[in-house]
């Protein structure tokens, strides 16, 4: 009896800590993160720059060898959905490492810098814990997606043909 209840804690954790989210938590939203011009710039109003558009975030960096893979594949998600935006958050360590990236990896989008890395507070408050990472939010700025790896571009697709 004791494994059987120890299994259905360990599930029902699991389960909630994997949940879909349909907002961004209040800390998430206040975090700061480097424009590309060195401004710092609140989530929140990262995020309103996109209100009544669909929007895909990907949270990537230059180092990630998975992220570099999964580049084709982004790109041609572009090509199908160009109605969409795409928002490229970075766990690079240095700002010019970040921006030398964006230009090799001829990535087209909105871009900022997280400034305390995968790992920091930012990281923590959307629950990251691989790159790349991808994120959809919707019209209404609800999270239609969130939480999507480099080998759900399927799942991705189907999200954003679902919000059409």
């Amino acid at each position: 009896m004791k494994q059987i209840t120890l299994i259905l804690i360990a599930f029902i954790t699991f389960s909630c800590t994997q949940a879909q989210k349909t907002s961004f938590s209040k800390e998430a939203l206040s975090e700061k993160l480097a424009a590309t011009d060195g401004s710092q710039v609140t989530f929140k109003n990262i995020l309103k720059k996109y209100k009544g558009k669909t929007v895909v975030i990907e949270v990537w960096a230059s180092w990630c060898g998975d992220c570099v893979k999964a580049m084709p594949k982004l790109k041609e998600l572009q090509a199908n959905h160009t109605d969409v935006s795409y928002l490229f958050l970075s766990a690079d360590k240095t700002a010019d490492k970040w921006k030398a990236g964006i230009e090799k990896h001829e990535l087209k989008g909105d871009h900022y810098l997280i400034n305390d890395g995968m790992k920091g507070v930012f990281g923590k408050t959307i629950d990251l814990d691989w790159i790349p990472r991808y994120i959809i939010v919707d019209k209404t700025g609800k999270i239609a997606l969130y939480r999507a790896i480099e080998t759900d571009f399927e799942k991705i697709n189907e999200t954003l043909n679902s919000l059409k």
